[in-house]
C-alpha cells in the first residue's frame, strides 16, 4: 500500500513538474513576443488551455514563470561543484561548475539571449532575479566551504565572498554578451571575467588579516 502511495505521489509530481514546465515555455514565448509587461496571466492561460486560477496555482507571478527554472539550474550547479575533484581549487572548481550553465544556453533553441536581453531590460525581472542569485549563494557555498582554508572562524563568510565573486563575473559576462548581441561567446566573456578577478587577486595580494581572523575567534575582545 505504501509502495502505491509513493508511486502515486511521485508521478503527481512528475504531472505538476510537466505543467509548469510547459506553462514557463508558453509564457516566455508570449513575454518575447508581446513584452513582459503586456502580456496577461489570461493570455498566459489561453495559450496553455487552461483557467487564470490555474496558472495561478502553479506560478504566483509572472516573474515565477520566467525566473522559476533559474533555482532548477542553481541546483544543477550545485551538483556539478560538488562532482569536481577534491584537491581542485575553489575558483576553478566553480568556473567548471557554471559550465552547466553554459550547457543550458546552448540547448535552449537559441531563445537564451532574448531570454537574457529581457531579463536584464525589465526592471522587475532583473530584481527578482538579484534574489534568485542569493539563493544560488546558499546552494554554492557549502560545496565551496570544504575546499577552503585558513582559519575556521571565517571559512563560511570567505566562501561566500568567493561565491558571490563568482555570480559576479557570470552576471557581467551574461550583460557583455547581450552588449554584443550575442557574437561574442559566453563561455569566452566567463572566463575573462573569472581570469581578471584572479589576476586582480594575485596582483594585490594582502599581508595576512590577523587582526580580522582574531576578531572572528569566539571569545576575542576588541582592544582601545
Amino acid at each position: 500500500m505504501a509502495g502505491a502511495q509513493d508511486s502515486r505521489g511521485g508521478l503527481r509530481e512528475v504531472t505538476r513538474r510537466a505543467a509548469r514546465a510547459e506553462i514557463a515555455r508558453k509564457a516566455t514565448d508570449l513575454f518575447l513576443e508581446q513584452g513582459f509587461d503586456e502580456t496577461t496571466i489570461e493570455q498566459i492561460a489561453a495559450a496553455v488551455g487552461t483557467s487564470g486560477r490555474n496558472v495561478s496555482r502553479y506560478f504566483p507571478t509572472k516573474e515565477d514563470m520566467v525566473l522559476g527554472g533559474m533555482l532548477e539550474q542553481g541546483y544543477g550547479v550545485a551538483g556539478a561543484l560538488a562532482a569536481r575533484p577534491a584537491g581542485e581549487a575553489p575558483w576553478q572548481a566553480l568556473r567548471r561548475a557554471f559550465d552547466e550553465c553554459l550547457a543550458a544556453i546552448r540547448s535552449d533553441g537559441g531563445r537564451a539571449l532574448a531570454r537574457a536581453t529581457m531579463l536584464a531590460t525589465t526592471p522587475p525581472l532583473r530584481a527578482a532575479a538579484l534574489h534568485k542569485r542569493d539563493q544560488w549563494i546558499d546552494l554554492l557555498y557549502p560545496h565551496v566551504l570544504p575546499r577552503v582554508g585558513g582559519p575556521a572562524a571565517s571559512r563560511e563568510l570567505r566562501a561566500r565572498a568567493i561565491v558571490s565573486a563568482a555570480l559576479a563575473c557570470l552576471h557581467v559576462a551574461v550583460d557583455a554578451w547581450i552588449e554584443s548581441a550575442g557574437r561574442m561567446g559566453l563561455d569566452v566573456l566567463l572566463d575573462l571575467a573569472f581570469e581578471a578577478v584572479a589576476a586582480s587577486r594575485a596582483a594585490h595580494r594582502p599581508a595576512p588579516a590577523a587582526s580580522a581572523n582574531k576578531a572572528l575567534s569566539p571569545g576575542a575582545t576588541s582592544k582601545r
